[in-house]
């Protein structure tokens, strides 16, 4: 029998790249995206290809409503979720001084209700089988904290503090709960970064360059096929920056 993950913010960089690993890998695929379907039928294309399912929402990830009726479709075309991927969130950049009140609403829903929603409305369908992965997708900046994106910081400082505390509720019911703290991805989160930045950086970091989607999709890979013993970590991958 194949397993089903669902990755949230599927239709590009690191939720598109782990959709794609996990169906070479055998794995049937749920994915979400916000508004860009045009990019979803483009990855069902490849998806299908590698012999597994594909199913697409579009969906407001920060609604509870939406969130519950996510998983009740899922649920009433007959398919489970193995492993949950909270990968969907934005950023926003600049002096935290110059931050409004739209641009914090928008970062605390897309990067932690978000999470907070759709996690409480799986958790029920993990418990029927007793068996389930939940991960979710931070940043080295929720680790440390980052100068120009001290509001983004604090919205993956939260993600963090929310897997530690789920992994410890879920851990008697064989829910592993865990977290990928990822650092300079070649994502478009990060286009705002000109090439000088992009070199200065990549000095810092001892592995020699920024990293890949794939080189996400391959840790959330090796996670959801872990042990019942690896939970409530945050798992950092960022070339051995931080």
């Amino acid at each position: 029998m194949k397993k089903t993950v669902l990755i949230t913010g599927a239709s590009r960089g690191i939720g598109r790249a782990t959709a794609i690993y996990f169906a070479q890998n055998n794995y049937n695929i749920i994915a979400t995206c916000h508004n860009r379907e045009d990019l979803m039928t483009s990855l069902e294309e490849e998806i299908t290809q590698c012999g597994v399912s594909f199913k697409y929402y579009v969906c407001d990830h920060s609604d509870f409503n939406s969130a519950k009726q996510l998983i009740s479709d899922i649920v009433s075309n007959n398919q489970s979720v193995d492993v949950l991927v909270n990968n969907a969130g934005i950023s926003v950049v600049g002096l935290h001084q110059d931050l409004t009140n739209e641009e914090w609403t928008n970062l605390w829903n897309s990067n932690v209700t978000s999470v907070i929603a759709l996690t409480k409305e799986i958790i029920p369908v993990m418990l029927t089988k007793h068996n389930g992965k939940i991960i979710n997708i931070s940043s080295v900046w929720g680790n440390v904290g980052a100068s120009y994106e001290c509001a983004y910081s604090a919205t993956k400082g939260a993600v963090n503090s929310f897997t530690k505390a789920l992994a410890k509720e879920l851990a008697p019911s064989n829910i592993q709960v865990n977290a990928i703290s990822c650092g300079i991805i070649d994502t478009d989160m990060n286009s705002h970064l000109s090439a000088e930045d992009l070199s200065a950086i990549c000095e810092e970091i001892p592995a020699g360059r920024i990293g890949s989607p794939q080189d996400i999709a391959r840790a959330v890979f090796a996670l959801a096929e872990s042990g019942s013993y690896l939970t409530g970590q945050i798992i950092t991958v960022d070339g051995g920056w931080t």
